[in-house]
């Protein structure tokens, strides 16, 4: 079980009922997601835990959340987490629950990944998976005094839990 906490520009196209926030059952914690006006449309989601980006297409918006992990396990892969430990954190993303966003700091890291991810995008072309990897390069101010980006914050998680 996790939350999807979804800015308005998300929530307008998902449709979805807004429920209370819950505690996460996974490693990587709940989620926030936004919408990129890009040709097609894309879906960011970044991680509550560790900031990790995952960026795919939104379209259909309103499947976003039954396909989400299988788009995370895709960016896990790129990123050398194990299968086992990949398929433990995709059998607890079985149930989702909406809600409004909370944590101004990953609203803000969701606007500065959305910025560079549209720089980023003629250099590293259509690829969401790769792009996600490089986002995930990024240093973060709400990670200074830890691991400093999200793939290093990705490894000290999956790491802790094995």
């Amino acid at each position: 079980m996790f939350t999807l906490h979804c800015t308005q520009k998300l929530r307008d196209r998902i449709k979805a009922d807004l429920a209370p926030p819950e505690p996460s059952d996974t490693l990587l914690g709940n989620w926030y997601a936004t919408v990129l006006f890009w040709k097609p449309q894309a879906a960011l989601l970044v991680s509550e835990n560790t900031l990790l980006p995952v960026l795919m297409p939104l379209a259909p918006a309103a499947t976003l959340a039954r396909r989400f992990p299988t788009q995370l396990a895709l960016v896990l892969k790129a990123h050398g987490v194990g299968a086992d430990t990949i398929a433990q954190e995709i059998w607890c993303m079985a149930e989702v629950a909406y809600a409004k966003t909370a944590n101004r700091s990953v609203v803000g890291m969701l606007n500065e990944f959305s910025f560079l991810a549209d720089c980023w995008r003629p250099r590293f072309g259509e690829d969401l998976v790769v792009l996600s990897q490089r986002l995930a390069e990024t240093p973060c101010g709400p990670l200074r005094k830890g691991p400093i980006s999200p793939d290093r914050a990705l490894w000290e998680v999956m790491n802790a839990g094995a």
